[in-house]
Protein backbone atom coordinates (compact mmCIF):
# COMPACT_ATOMS: atom_id res chain seq x y z
CA UNK A 1 0.00 0.00 0.00
CA UNK A 2 1.48 3.72 -0.88
CA UNK A 3 2.31 5.33 2.49
CA UNK A 4 0.20 8.46 1.91
CA UNK A 5 -2.94 6.17 1.65
CA UNK A 6 -1.96 4.31 5.21
CA UNK A 7 -4.17 6.70 7.32
CA UNK A 8 -7.32 6.50 4.79
CA UNK A 9 -8.06 2.83 5.75
CA UNK A 10 -8.28 3.83 9.46
CA UNK A 11 -10.67 7.05 8.67
CA UNK A 12 -12.83 5.11 6.53
CA UNK A 13 -13.86 1.42 7.17
CA UNK A 14 -16.29 1.35 4.12
CA UNK A 15 -14.62 -1.24 1.50
CA UNK A 16 -15.23 -0.92 -2.34
CA UNK A 17 -14.71 2.67 -2.16
CA UNK A 18 -11.53 3.77 -4.32
CA UNK A 19 -10.09 7.22 -5.44
CA UNK A 20 -6.95 8.53 -6.65
CA UNK A 21 -4.97 9.45 -3.45
CA UNK A 22 -3.70 12.46 -2.44
CA UNK A 23 -0.14 12.29 -4.08
CA UNK A 24 -1.66 12.27 -7.20
CA UNK A 25 0.49 9.15 -8.68
CA UNK A 26 -2.44 7.49 -10.06
CA UNK A 27 -2.11 4.80 -7.40
CA UNK A 28 -5.67 3.73 -5.55
CA UNK A 29 -6.69 3.82 -1.65
CA UNK A 30 -9.29 4.06 0.26
CA UNK A 31 -11.96 7.29 -0.15
CA UNK A 32 -12.87 9.64 2.25
CA UNK A 33 -15.68 11.27 1.93
CA UNK A 34 -16.72 14.01 4.02
CA UNK A 35 -20.77 13.56 2.12
CA UNK A 36 -20.81 9.84 2.33
CA UNK A 37 -22.85 8.86 5.31
CA UNK A 38 -20.20 6.72 7.12
CA UNK A 39 -17.90 9.68 7.57
CA UNK A 40 -15.87 10.16 10.25
CA UNK A 41 -15.09 13.69 10.05
CA UNK A 42 -18.98 14.70 9.54
CA UNK A 43 -19.52 11.96 12.62
CA UNK A 44 -17.13 13.73 14.75
CA UNK A 45 -18.81 17.35 13.34
CA UNK A 46 -22.14 16.23 14.63
CA UNK A 47 -20.68 15.92 18.28
CA UNK A 48 -18.95 19.48 18.73
CA UNK A 49 -20.89 21.38 16.05
CA UNK A 50 -22.80 24.57 16.72
CA UNK A 51 -23.01 27.52 18.11
CA UNK A 52 -22.71 26.40 21.65
CA UNK A 53 -20.74 23.21 21.96
CA UNK A 54 -17.47 24.58 21.21
CA UNK A 55 -18.01 27.65 23.69
CA UNK A 56 -18.50 25.14 26.41
CA UNK A 57 -15.60 22.75 25.70
CA UNK A 58 -13.41 25.64 26.05
CA UNK A 59 -14.53 26.79 29.03
CA UNK A 60 -14.27 23.39 30.58
CA UNK A 61 -10.70 23.24 28.97
CA UNK A 62 -9.49 26.16 29.87
CA UNK A 63 -11.43 27.03 33.45
CA UNK A 64 -11.59 23.05 34.95
CA UNK A 65 -14.44 21.60 36.55
CA UNK A 66 -17.81 23.93 36.38
CA UNK A 67 -21.10 24.51 37.95
CA UNK A 68 -23.82 25.42 35.64
CA UNK A 69 -24.44 29.10 36.64
CA UNK A 70 -20.89 29.61 35.87
CA UNK A 71 -20.95 27.94 32.74
CA UNK A 72 -23.90 29.88 31.70
CA UNK A 73 -22.18 33.01 32.51
CA UNK A 74 -19.04 32.05 30.24
CA UNK A 75 -20.44 31.20 26.98
CA UNK A 76 -22.39 34.39 26.97
CA UNK A 77 -25.64 35.01 25.19
CA UNK A 78 -27.01 31.17 25.36
CA UNK A 79 -30.33 30.29 26.94
CA UNK A 80 -30.59 27.85 29.72
CA UNK A 81 -32.19 26.12 27.96
CA UNK A 82 -29.61 25.76 24.82
CA UNK A 83 -27.11 25.29 28.05
CA UNK A 84 -29.06 22.46 29.37
CA UNK A 85 -29.34 20.72 26.27
CA UNK A 86 -25.98 21.06 24.79
CA UNK A 87 -24.53 19.74 28.28
CA UNK A 88 -26.98 16.59 27.72
CA UNK A 89 -25.81 15.58 24.41
CA UNK A 90 -22.01 16.28 24.89
CA UNK A 91 -22.46 14.35 28.01
CA UNK A 92 -24.33 11.27 26.08
CA UNK A 93 -21.24 11.61 23.23
CA UNK A 94 -19.11 10.88 25.93
CA UNK A 95 -17.31 14.96 25.93
CA UNK A 96 -18.64 15.81 29.16
CA UNK A 97 -19.08 14.21 33.03
CA UNK A 98 -21.98 15.61 35.21
CA UNK A 99 -21.56 14.88 38.77
CA UNK A 100 -24.12 15.69 41.26
CA UNK A 101 -24.00 16.04 45.10
CA UNK A 102 -26.39 15.10 47.55
CA UNK A 103 -27.08 18.24 49.39
CA UNK A 104 -28.96 21.15 49.75
CA UNK A 105 -29.14 23.48 48.02
CA UNK A 106 -28.24 20.54 45.19
CA UNK A 107 -25.10 21.30 43.11
CA UNK A 108 -24.17 19.84 39.33
CA UNK A 109 -20.55 20.29 38.39
CA UNK A 110 -19.23 19.50 34.91
CA UNK A 111 -15.56 18.41 33.50
CA UNK A 112 -14.74 17.00 30.30
CA UNK A 113 -13.90 13.57 30.28
CA UNK A 114 -10.71 12.29 28.92
CA UNK A 115 -12.10 11.73 25.58
CA UNK A 116 -12.93 15.59 25.67
CA UNK A 117 -9.66 16.83 26.52
CA UNK A 118 -8.70 14.77 23.56
CA UNK A 119 -9.78 17.80 21.43
CA UNK A 120 -8.01 20.37 22.84
CA UNK A 121 -5.01 19.63 20.26
CA UNK A 122 -7.07 19.26 17.13
CA UNK A 123 -9.40 22.62 18.21
CA UNK A 124 -5.72 24.23 18.33
CA UNK A 125 -4.84 23.49 15.17
CA UNK A 126 -8.26 24.38 13.63
CA UNK A 127 -8.00 27.93 15.62
CA UNK A 128 -4.53 28.46 14.18
CA UNK A 129 -5.31 26.70 10.03
CA UNK A 130 -8.69 29.10 10.74
CA UNK A 131 -6.38 32.28 11.49
CA UNK A 132 -3.81 31.64 8.75
CA UNK A 133 -1.47 30.86 10.53
CA UNK A 134 1.68 27.59 9.58
CA UNK A 135 -0.46 24.28 10.47
CA UNK A 136 1.43 21.52 12.55
CA UNK A 137 2.95 19.16 10.27
CA UNK A 138 1.29 15.93 10.14
CA UNK A 139 3.27 13.18 12.05
CA UNK A 140 4.57 11.79 8.11
CA UNK A 141 6.15 14.78 7.21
Amino acid sequence: MNPECAIIPMLNERKGARTVNPAGNGEKCEAVCPCGPDCPVGEALGVIGGRWKLRIICALYVDGTQRYNDLLKKTGGITGAMLSCSLKDLEADGIVTRKQYEEIPPRVEYALTDHGRALWPILHSLARWAKGEEADPAPNE
